[in-house]
């Protein structure tokens, strides 16, 4: 038995939602796509479907074999796509995503060096502080910050960054500097929407997460380090967000044994999808420049 094939044959009448419809995108016949789906049953000795005259429904071992299976497949294609990719030079449309700040302070600088050694590229450069749909909303690749949880996407990792407690020097001489999380209740906080109030330290190497008061909030990450730097109160924001506004003396670090724990920042993209040699290419040339600046910010002092 072809296992390749077999495999092939089981995830498109997934994705098809049927045996009918299994055979036209596979240009076979619906006895043939029958057959397949026996034989690799009959070799895994379990039954990967339950299925009427009607309906398909995968069983516990056909879930997690599909799981296996799509990643499988995808991992061969990209193997044999990545050394077509070699030979090509990237060419054509890419869009990305990417957080706000990173993408202005890290990621556009590396987009137009990208575009410069290749001119027939075209790329557009999405920022959002939001976590995207990367198929429902047709991105070829997005850059995201913190575990991944969805488990169609592949990630590359870029490094870490790390949650810094911050605040200006003039609101320090006001208020003091606190020494535990729980001093913070006292001190006016500036505050990103999506985050809240709540804010995680680690403490006894466990998590714990601290209620600060805010004054000030907004859905602008850039808003809330100026509101920071101009004293309105103090701050919890990436360690990227903030290295510039530190090595300038515009904020001090704050509560540097209690920080939560790193954070992965990572290239995604949809796991079923073909990685087209210009998302490769890419990745590629940007994954070192990247690396190293989220290096550089997470180790400011």
């Amino acid at each position: 038995m072809d296992k390749f094939k077999a495999m092939r044959i089981f995830t498109t009448i997934i994705d098809q939602g049927s045996l009918s419809a299994a055979a036209m995108a596979l240009d076979r016949s619906p006895a043939a796509i029958a057959r397949g789906l026996a034989d690799l049953e009959r070799h895994l000795g379990v039954r990967l479907l339950n299925r009427n005259t009607r309906n398909l429904a995968l069983t516990d071992e056909g879930k997690e074999f599909l799981f296996r299976a799509r990643r499988i497949l995808a991992d061969v294609e990209e193997a044999e796509h990545t050394l077509d990719a070699k030979r090509r030079s990237p060419d054509g449309n890419l869009r990305i995503s990417a957080p706000v700040t990173f993408g202005s302070l890290h990621l556009a600088p590396v987009v137009s060096d990208f575009m410069q050694q290749h001119p027939q590229m075209q790329v557009e450069l999405v920022l959002l502080d939001r976590l995207v749909d990367i198929v429902e909303e047709g991105f070829d690749l997005a850059i995201r910050i913190g575990e991944l949880a969805d488990s169609n996407l592949v990630a590359r990792p870029l490094g870490k960054v790390r949650t810094l407690v911050c605040a200006s020097p003039m609101l320090l001489e006001q208020f003091g500097e606190p020494n535990t999380p729980a001093d913070l209740k006292d001190l006016p906080a500036a505050v990103f929407s999506p985050q809240g109030k709540h804010w995680a330290f680690r403490e006894n190497n466990y998590k714990t997460l601290q209620t600060v008061r805010p004054v000030f909030r907004s859905n602008q990450i850039g808003v809330v380090l100026q509101a920071g730097i101009d004293g309105i109160g103090v701050v919890q924001l990436l360690s990227y967000q903030v290295a510039q506004a530190i090595e300038r003396g515009q904020l001090i670090r704050l509560l540097k044994n209690f920080e939560a724990p790193s954070i992965p920042v990572q290239f995604v993209y949809p796991h079923h999808r073909l990685v087209s040699h210009r998302v490769r290419g890419f990745m590629d040339w940007s994954v070192g420049y990247l690396s190293q600046r989220l290096l550089t910010a997470s180790n400011v002092i």
